[in-house]
């Protein structure tokens, strides 16, 4: 596995996203061929609350996960957990690690400035939802598992897809 500096994986990130990622925090999943597939993010963005605490920055994934999308997934997990009291119940409990996760965040000292969002990010879940038992993208949900929190949609999609990375190390390119 290659490894990186802080300085290459932020350059890596910010090629594999096309943006400055300016609440970059750490990579909280790297694929085996040692490039980020998930990062965690600061709860504060260009002085403004944000959401998103493990961002999914794997080009592969992201388009494998959007095609997923574009054939009516969303939906179709929506209906799941509409119908399954237990689905919808760990779905809630995802977002509520979530909440924990990000809400730590805010001890840091270069954070303690922006207490007043504190609050308001403690009633979003994972990417800003207000209504935990609702599905906003999938992306986001992948994010989450393949960072280690049990998110019973996230698991859902990684089980759909045929595999958790690329067989090409597309990233590598970013090196050049």
């Amino acid at each position: 596995m290659e490894c990186f500096s802080d300085k290459d994986v932020r350059k890596i990130v910010e090629k594999q996203l096309s943006i400055n990622a300016t609440n970059f925090c750490k990579v909280a999943k790297f694929c085996s061929y040692g490039f980020p597939q998930v990062i965690k993010s600061l709860p504060i963005k260009d002085e403004k609350p944000f959401p998103t605490l493990n961002y999914l920055v794997c080009p592969y994934l992201i388009k494998e996960v959007s095609r997923l999308e574009e054939k009516g997934y969303i939906k179709k997990f929506q209906d799941e957990i509409e119908a399954d009291k237990e689905l919808r119940e760990k779905l809630v409990n995802a977002h509520m690690k979530v909440i924990e996760e990000r809400d730590k965040f805010f001890e840091r000292d270069d954070l303690k400035k922006y207490e007043q969002w504190r609050n308001v990010l403690k009633s979003v879940g994972s990417g800003g939802i207000k209504d935990f038992s609702k599905i906003k993208c999938l992306h986001l949900h992948l994010a989450d598992f393949l960072a280690g929190i049990e998110n019973p949609i996230g698991e859902k999609v990684a089980s759909l897809l045929k595999s958790l990375e690329c067989d090409d190390s597309y990233c590598k390119r970013f090196l050049e």
